[in-house]
């Protein structure tokens, strides 16, 4: 990990003045939801949301807050895994309730960040990933359980936000794209299901198209997570001759041919619980997938979908708001402003970073971002006229 260094310069009487301000902030009394995204019952996604809205704030431009970043570390467990959600950080983690798809989530939202703290937190979070890994080479939700494809693919996201090459992480001599191979359906499957993933084998060992694990093996395959950057030009869909052995890009590129297809017709994807509502969580990471791909128009077409039948299902969900932020930003698109302000009310108020900036920032002891104190101090020490110049440094690194 590469430290990040960053001054700032004050007056002595700027600095001052802002102990005086800053103080009561300092000393306030947190909760386990200080830093929280989102006013529903965290207990099954406490971690998750927080995680995605704080990609998504990244991703759009936007410094999280320092109490959210501050208390997505706190939920971290001893051994580095994430629960769902922690009521209590004072108590030690149950080994039956460690989240996979919680602690890749924070991988990708802290590696974001950028800053020495939040580095540490990621390192010990990917050491538990890989101690966690099943020896068919996937993950599970709940680490000990049967790997399954959307565990497994959220996992290759937050090694490749970590720069580590998911192939490399192998348990039993297996790798993680192998155990996404493992859940493909075969060649000789129907002719509108090749190219599709299973989320798990049936008891029967049979597998079935799955749309939402077929658009998350799709992003895993292209190398990504959930961050994804729009492509410079778009690339048609065309779907590969389907080989028992592919690398995962080739694989990726089936499953991009089915998700295609898939939307043609309506824009959106079906959930598989009753076979005829839209999947609005699955079009999204269809979105992404796509776009990772370098499939533009593909992916715009179910993008503008979202756009306009997203409503109902986002509202005051910092999960939803969120993938829907990383959606548009995949496609090129603008994120329109009511997500963007309804995702930021939904926790701690962002910061917007400055136009150009490529600093990445760390949140500083008391929750107040060290980019604002600049700020401030800026405007402090013109209105003085100069005085003694001191640094701002780091108060901790937990």
């Amino acid at each position: 990990m590469v430290p990040i260094r960053r001054t700032g310069l004050i007056s002595a009487t700027a600095l001052a003045a802002l102990c005086v301000t800053l103080a009561p902030a300092a000393t306030a009394a947190s909760s386990a939801k200080d830093g929280l995204y989102g006013d529903k019952d965290p207990t099954h996604d406490g971690v998750w949301r927080t995680s995605i809205a704080m990609l998504a704030q990244q991703r759009d431009g936007y410094v999280p807050a320092g109490t959210a970043t501050r208390w997505l570390r706190a939920q971290q467990c001893d051994n580095g895994a994430y629960m769902s959600y922690r009521a209590d950080t004072a108590k030690a983690c149950d080994p039956k309730k460690l989240d996979t798809n919680a602690t890749a989530a924070a991988v990708q939202a802290l590696a974001a960040t950028g800053s020495n703290t939040d580095g540490s937190t990621v390192e010990k979070a990917v050491a538990w990933l890989k101690t966690s890994q099943n020896k068919d080479g996937g993950w599970p939700f709940y680490a000990g359980a049967p790997s399954d494809a959307n565990s497994t693919a959220v996992v290759i996201g937050a090694l490749t936000a970590t720069g580590a090459r998911p192939a490399s992480v192998v348990k039993g001599g297996k790798s993680p794209y192998d155990a996404l191979a493992a859940l493909r359906l075969p060649c000789d499957a129907k002719p509108a299901e090749k190219g599709a993933y299973t989320f798990q084998p049936d008891k029967n060992n049979k597998l079935y198209a799955n749309d939402y694990a077929t658009a998350a093996a799709a992003l895993a395959g292209f190398g990504s997570g959930l961050s994804v950057n729009a492509p410079d030009a778009d690339k048609p869909v065309k779907a590969p001759e389907c080989a028992t052995k592919e690398t995962p890009a080739v694989a990726a590129e089936g499953a991009a041919a089915y998700l295609d297809k898939k939307l043609a017709k309506t824009g959106h994807l079906i959930s598989a619980m009753d076979g005829k509502s839209p999947d609005h969580n699955a079009t999204t990471v269809a979105v992404l997938a796509l776009a990772a791909g370098g499939h533009t128009e593909a992916a715009k077409k179910p993008y503008a979908w979202l756009e306009k039948n997203s409503a109902a299902w986002s509202k005051t969900t910092p999960a939803a708001l969120g993938m829907l932020v990383l959606a548009a930003q995949a496609t090129g698109e603008t994120p329109p402003a009511k997500t963007v302000k309804a995702l930021n009310a939904s926790g701690p108020a962002p910061v917007k970073r400055a136009t150009g900036s490529e600093t990445k920032e760390e949140d500083s002891d008391d929750g107040v971002n060290t980019t604002v104190i600049a700020v401030i101090a800026v405007g402090l020490v013109a209105g003085i006229g100069g005085g003694l110049l001191v640094s701002l440094r780091r108060k901790r690194q937990s």
